[in-house]
């Protein structure tokens, strides 16, 4: 394999992971507090439609982004106050809010062209690629970390210091008290609810950029199903992460790096099936997520916040 070919895969193995790291960047947080959100793939899949229609419409690709982002929020207060406030299943509404997202996206995809035809094919402001001088010149991981659209930029500032937040801080710590004890951290007088909420709109301003990049960046167009199943791997590769930051972008780049080689595998004309090549991904994550799950349930080392998914009640007795 020579130089330009490992460029290559490596570029692409970066593109493909932006959108699925930003997803469970979200997740993450969300899940830290203590809400399960399955809604990953609806918001993302909305985020995706409205970025691309307000930017088209617009011409202006930042606000197509803040469009998406604000739409992921709002999704999310929905799925916080449903769970938090109202204290409904939260596999239930998680589901519940996939199944909306998905549906309205699909219907915005078909509706919101330039006279009201489906979104399909039409091309409109994206976030190109910006190489950055003399970064781009280092040796193989130059021309393809430092040759990469400004979102995927971001994630290189973003992961390390979500990272130091939630490991090294105050407020990061409050954070995992909440996820693991929320009795003990509102004796303490940090505000579960409020925090839950908080994070829980944050995380889903993260999975509105995931499908932001997708329609903009990655694909720079709309497609019928654009997500292609990224929000459940987001979900997976949360526990694949063990809720940390860094290890979730090992699991996006995997993802990410396996993606890229079945594209090349394709492109090069193989004798093997198209649909075992585009299953190969979502295969080797289900793989690697039951490996990584067994060996760390044996080693009793999983990690999982100790108050995911149950409601807190701050009048029952703990």
């Amino acid at each position: 394999m020579n130089e330009a070919m490992i460029v290559s895969l490596l570029t692409i193995t970066i593109r493909a992971g932006v959108s699925l790291l930003y997803a469970t960047l979200g997740e993450i947080f969300t899940e830290r507090s203590g809400i399960l959100n399955l809604g990953v793939e609806g918001i993302m899949m909305t985020g995706a439609a409205t970025a691309f229609a307000v930017a088209f419409h617009s011409d202006s690709a930042w606000l197509g982004l803040g469009v998406a982002m604000l739409v992921g929020a709002m999704m999310s207060f929905t799925h916080a106050f449903l769970t938090i406030t109202l204290r409904a299943d939260q596999v239930v509404t998680g589901l519940a809010l996939t199944l909306f997202g998905t549906g309205l996206a699909s219907f915005m995809g078909q509706r919101l062209g330039p006279g009201g035809e489906t979104m399909v094919g039409l091309q409109g402001p994206v976030f190109p690629r910006i190489p950055i001088p003399v970064l781009e010149d280092i040796p193989i991981l130059g021309p393809s970390m430092f040759n990469q659209d400004v979102l995927a930029y971001a994630l290189y500032l973003l992961l390390p210091l979500m990272w130091f937040y939630l490991r090294k801080t105050q407020p990061g710590l409050h954070l995992r008290a909440v996820g693991d004890n929320p009795a003990a951290a509102d004796v303490l007088g940090v505000p579960v609810k409020l925090s839950r909420y908080l994070y829980t709109i944050f995380g889903g301003c993260l999975m509105g950029v995931a499908g932001a990049h997708l329609s903009m960046a990655y694909l720079q167009g709309w497609a019928q199903n654009i997500t292609g199943g990224r929000g459940w791997i987001a979900i997976a590769l949360v526990i694949f992460a063990t809720w940390d930051p860094l290890r979730a972008a090992v699991g996006a780049l995997l993802f990410g790096g396996i993606n890229a080689l079945q594209f090349r595998l394709q492109a090069a004309g193989t004798t093997i099936p198209s649909s075992f090549l585009n299953m190969m991904p979502y295969f080797f994550t289900i793989l690697v997520l039951v490996l990584i799950t067994w060996g760390e349930a044996v080693r009793k080392r999983l990690g999982a916040p100790a108050a995911l998914g149950i409601p807190y009640i701050r009048e029952e007795k703990h």
